[in-house]
């Protein structure tokens, strides 16, 4: 899964793709490196971000979806909102990938009624708040916990387990402790029995640990990328789509041999 932030703020490539030009140019590069999935966000939810309107982020979304009608594959929209929700499936887009876990009065109900794949994320708090002094008895055990609730209400609402991923949002409310003892855990979580998505790349963790700055974590981001694909995810959210990919070919490799 290629990120695409069309945002002014996004932690690591904020303002880079905020005109629909480059963002265009840049979804297609990313296809062409090799992601199978264009996850699209309009709203950053980096530590500390604050929220836009649903007016700002649907006029940041919506014409990139329209230009990417086309597009040979699946277009995911990164949103937490209701009325971005049903606009971006309106646009095409296939998935909606909700940091909230469609947990905003009305989200369950604006992917329920059609077909589009649904990524139900754990997060602590919310992106203003979530990195101050973040605390689990069992962080593993409360974030299984969770998504499995959620999965529960997703079923409930007439959506289908089928259509469902879940995340343990590595980074949304955890601390280094935190994220890694859910790499090291991550099994338990793909117990529940869907596809696990994995979001490590140019993660503060990793920035902690080597010392680098976003665009400096490229090596740690794939190494951490490699562990959670050894560890069963099955969907892997990166900046770096070519390297990822290399990374990942030569594991099929090894794997097959």
């Amino acid at each position: 899964m290629g990120i695409l932030n069309v945002t002014p703020d996004s932690f690591s490539d904020g303002g880079r793709y905020v005109d629909l030009e480059s963002a265009i140019d840049h979804g297609h590069l990313m296809v062409k490196d090799g992601a199978g999935i264009i996850d699209v966000g309009g709203e950053s939810t980096r530590p500390g971000a604050q929220p836009v309107s649903v007016d700002e982020e649907l006029a940041r979304v919506i014409p990139v979806l329209k230009a990417f009608r086309d597009l040979q594959v699946p277009v995911s929209v990164d949103t937490r909102r209701p009325q971005v929700m049903r606009a971006a499936l309106d646009a095409g887009a296939s998935m909606i990938n909700d940091v909230q876990a469609l947990g905003q009065a009305g989200a369950l109900d604006a992917v329920a009624e059609g077909d589009c794949a649904v990524c139900l994320m754990h997060m602590k708090g919310s992106p203003s708040d979530m990195q101050s002094a973040p605390h689990y008895d069992d962080v593993v055990g409360e974030v299984r916990d969770f998504l499995a609730a959620r999965v529960a209400a997703a079923v409930r609402a007439g959506i289908a387990r089928e259509r469902l991923l879940i995340d343990p949002g590595f980074g949304f409310g955890k601390n280094a402790a935190h994220n890694l003892e859910l790499l090291r855990r991550l099994p338990e979580l793909v117990s529940l029995g869907l596809p696990v998505l994995a979001g490590w790349s140019r993660k503060s963790t990793l920035g902690e640990i080597t010392g680098h700055p976003p665009a400096g974590r490229v090596a740690a981001s794939i190494a951490a990328a490699l562990l959670a694909l050894v560890g069963g995810a099955r969907v892997l959210r990166v900046h770096d789509v070519r390297e990822t990919q290399d990374a990942v070919l030569f594991w099929e490799a090894w794997s097959r041999a």
